[in-house]
């Protein structure tokens, strides 16, 4: 299972490498910078969530589970550069843009501060790797700290898939391809790892188990959302270079005729004209 979470991270890190190879001018642009920032903090999360790394930042910190909220806020700094970048995409008046950014910060920022504190309250002693959110749902305090995680994801991930579909009628190309390849990762994150999420707490909630929908089929749902969104976003940068090379050689190709009649002539120049060698 780690295997899959790091898998999940490796696809995120590749597309953020590749998006960062341009001019630093382009790098400067706000929706190209937000557009880099949610893939690099999506590819954290994954790092963060794997239980191998949950186990270390608990031995570092000394602190059991302390690498819950920590993959949680950095679940949240992911969901608000998300809302970031749509913002960015929609555009309009500078100062409009740039207030909507920093009412969508201080929300996700107040929302880690609530998920933190209830952490400390809760206070659980108990470490799990695989299966916190449903060992811990009828836990006061963890309880709502893991309800809140979930919302604030749920909302962001709702928000895109919105987004892309409206725009995805205004495009053409591989544009829409791209969006509609990050319709379904959104979509695939809400309805395979979110609804499972929400159905195996909801279910630890009414005295039932349906403990392997969180351990055993989110995280390979959201490995899955992450290859279909990073290819979302790869393809309308990476798509067009390639056309473009293909129909050079289909040119050059269609010239060989030509180039069959052309070729065996001389270049050489020829002996000059009789009339140019009389007095």
């Amino acid at each position: 299972m780690s295997l899959l979470v790091y898998l999940g991270g490796l696809m995120f890190g590749l597309t953020s490498v590749l998006l960062a190879r341009r001019p630093r001018a382009a790098l400067r642009n706000p929706l190209t910078l937000s557009t880099w920032l949610a893939i690099v903090l999506g590819a954290l999360v994954f790092v963060c969530a794997a239980p191998p790394t949950l186990a270390a930042v608990n031995d570092l910190t000394g602190i059991p589970n302390f690498g819950a909220p920590l993959t949680y806020g950095m679940l949240n700094a992911y969901s608000c550069a998300v809302l970031v970048l749509l913002i960015n995409w929609r555009g309009g008046p500078r100062a409009r843009v740039r207030r909507l950014v920093l009412r969508t910060v201080a929300a996700y920022g107040l929302l880690t501060v609530a998920i933190v504190a209830l952490f400390a309250l809760a206070g659980p002693d108990t470490e799990r790797l695989t299966d916190l959110d449903t060992y811990y749902a009828t836990t006061p305090y963890l309880r709502e700290m893991i309800l809140l995680y979930l919302l604030g994801h749920s909302a962001a991930m709702l928000a895109l898939c919105l987004v892309c579909l409206k725009w995805g009628r205004e495009v053409t190309g591989s544009l829409r391809t791209g969006l509609r390849l990050i319709v379904l990762g959104a979509l695939l994150d809400l309805v395979g790892f979110q609804l499972a999420k929400y159905t195996a707490v909801v279910a630890r909630w009414t005295g039932h188990d349906l403990d392997v929908l969180s351990t055993h089929i989110a995280p390979p749902m959201a490995s899955l959302a992450a290859l279909l969104c990073s290819a979302g976003f790869l393809l309308p940068r990476l798509l067009p270079p390639v056309l473009a090379h293909r129909r050079a050689l289909v040119d050059h190709r269609r010239l060989e005729p030509l180039w069959a009649l052309v070729g065996p002539a001389s270049t050489t120049p020829g002996p000059p004209a009789a009339s140019r060698l009389l007095p």
